[in-house]
């Protein structure tokens, strides 16, 4: 196994390529809680793609990921595995995002009575006409209720206002709509194009040796190498905005409103951005700035703003999303900000001191398994390493914090998404 140290918290990580093209990664962690996560790169903006020896393009409904990750736990023995995980005492779930679908368990005992279930359901999928039927009213009633959700709604109304044809405007779930075409065949069809060992990723994070854990997870695979690839086929998207504002009403106490930023360079260094803008947000509005501290006091915000840098291998986007009853001059008071300090630049004392602090952070994510999991995968899909974070905080200085500012704050690709 390839071994990956990390010298400033100590820690390692052990990563082997099965025969199979399988990739495992194994995190040793002195905890009792033992966490593990099978994830497969496909997620919702996946819905173009030549499968395996098929010349022609298969296209497939909205919300088909997510649709197979329900489905996946059901078993030809009439058990679903998620009950039978969750039995034995081991927290089991699943969840599917843009790029990935990722199944996994937790628990501070049983581990190795719940990962023959865990290892046999993700590669045995068994679909039929009755159960992918059955599972549907299930998925409209999920879908129905983030309808309702203000946050998920501020966000894809953002995202559907800032890109025209890009796959990142699609519905996680899909709608009641796209998924009354999905049945068992397109589900078979997407398992066999995309639940490939060489497109998946297994991560096990814990008190476990390396070799020993290793030696057991390779004991229960079964999938076996596919010599024809999966294509996929996104589309090319604009660099442009659709448009700059996007307003709808809901039932809610106070106004949510999300400022995005359109970032069309997909081929910088992701990891110093993310963290640049960590920083960035910080110090523009963070909890210790002066400028919520003067729309705290005014009272038009009752909580700092949270900024979040979103991105994959094609798109990338930075969200700052607060409360208000004060829309207008909230948003005016922090593109106000922003504009100004990419002027004027940003003080040496409060770069040093916020990089100390997102640094703090970082470290601190590493003491939760799952964070430590769930980051290795999102990570890896994204083709960067999670450990890389700690040299490339080290290697950002103000300078580089006032170029990201000024490439990525630009006004004319801004999208302002509201609930009122």
């Amino acid at each position: 196994m390839q071994v990956t140290e990390n010298k400033q918290i100590k820690e390692k990580l052990y990563t082997e390529k099965l025969d199979n093209g399988l990739i495992l990664m194994v995190f040793p962690k002195k905890t009792r809680k033992k966490y593990i996560v099978w994830s497969t790169n496909f997620g919702s903006v996946d819905n173009k793609f030549y499968a395996p020896g098929e010349e022609n393009l298969t296209v497939v409904p909205d919300g088909i990921a997510h649709y197979l990750e329900h489905k996946l736990f059901e078993q030809e023995n009439g058990k679903n595995s998620l009950d039978v995980l969750t039995s034995i005492g081991v927290d089991a779930n699943a969840y599917t995002t843009n790029d990935h679908t990722a199944y996994l368990y937790e628990c501070t005992e049983h581990f190795d009575d719940a990962l023959d279930e865990f290892m046999n359901y993700v590669q045995n999928p068994y679909f039929t006409d009755e159960n992918v039927e059955k599972e549907r009213g299930i998925i409209q009633q999920e879908i129905m209720m983030y309808d309702d959700y203000p946050e998920w709604k501020v966000y894809m109304n953002a995202m559907k206002a800032m890109y025209k044809d890009n796959e990142i405007n699609i519905d996680v779930a899909g709608t009641v709509e796209t998924i009354a075409k999905i049945d068992k065949d397109k589900l078979y069809k997407i398992y066999n194009s995309f639940y490939r060992p060489d497109n998946m990723i297994l991560v096990i994070v814990g008190d476990f040796d390396p070799e020993e854990i290793s030696e057991k997870v390779k004991s229960k695979i079964t999938m076996k190498s596919i010599d024809k690839e999966t294509v996929r086929i996104y589309n090319e998207e604009q660099t442009e905005i659709v448009k700059p504002y996007i307003e709808q009403k809901m039932n809610i106490s106070m106004p949510l409103v999300l400022m995005a930023y359109k970032d069309n360079d997909l081929k910088s260094d992701k990891i110093k951005k993310d963290l640049a803008i960590d920083i960035i947000g910080n110090i523009l509005f963070g909890k210790s700035s002066k400028t919520f501290e003067k729309l705290y006091e005014e009272g038009k915000l009752i909580s700092a703003p949270t900024i979040d840098y979103e991105f994959s291998k094609t798109y990338s986007h930075v969200m700052i999303q607060f409360q208000t009853d004060d829309i207008e001059d909230v948003i005016k008071e922090i593109t106000n900000k922003i504009e100004t300090i990419k002027i004027n630049g940003i003080l040496e004392e409060d770069f040093q001191r916020i990089k100390k602090k997102i640094y703090g952070e970082i470290v601190k994510d590493y003491n939760d398994v799952s964070n430590i999991a769930t980051s290795l995968v999102s990570d890896y899909f994204k083709n960067i390493n999670s450990l890389d974070y700690f040299n490339a905080i080290n290697e950002i200085d103000k300078s580089y914090i006032e170029k990201v500012l000024k490439e990525v704050f630009v006004e004319n690709l801004k999208v302002i998404s509201v609930i009122k």
